[in-house]
């Protein structure tokens, strides 16, 4: 595994100094752990931003409600 070093605020130290009682088996795997849910944090808000663009196109295309509507009517039930 690569090892990266970086600066930690003193809170930041002690919170990552009980790894154990979070259940983690070392401090690295609880950093990992943060990181990987930063990461999908981060994932998700881009994802819902994108949601949001193409809504708001989306209720402001006539042609693109009429097209989405029209297929809408021909779709099985």
């Amino acid at each position: 595994m690569i090892q990266a070093k970086f600066s930690l605020n003193e809170s930041h130290i002690g919170f990552i100094e009980q790894c154990k009682q979070y259940g983690f088996k070392d401090k690295s795997e609880m950093v990992r752990a943060a990181i990987d849910n930063l990461s999908n944090e981060v994932k998700q808000r881009q994802l819902r931003e994108s949601a949001n663009l193409y809504a708001e196109v989306y209720e402001n295309d006539e042609e693109t409600k009429e097209w989405t509507n029209s297929t809408l009517s021909e779709w099985p039930l």
